[in-house]
């Protein structure tokens, strides 16, 4: 879940969805890693026309994605943003 201030795009505060943990936020910019989903359900959904979204913080994504039946997919990036 995320803040913004009042009329404009800086992030004023990030919290883990899952954990309920409040991320590291400073001058704007997240300081930790925060994993962030989209999801739009459409037709033939349980959900048809809802939007959600949640964001994780990295202990979290990590025991979500231990669950997975089938692991995801990694590759080693060579440039950081």
């Amino acid at each position: 879940m995320r803040r913004y201030e009042d009329g404009q795009k800086k992030l004023i505060k990030a919290v883990c969805n899952k954990c309920g943990r409040t991320l590291q936020v400073e001058n704007g910019l997240l300081k930790e890693f925060c994993f962030s989903a989209d999801a739009m359900f459409g037709y033939f959904s349980r959900r048809d026309g809802v939007a959600q979204h949640f964001d994780l913080c990295e202990d979290c994504y990590d025991e979500w994605t231990a669950q997975f039946a089938v692991a995801p997919e990694e590759t080693e990036e060579l440039e950081l943003l």
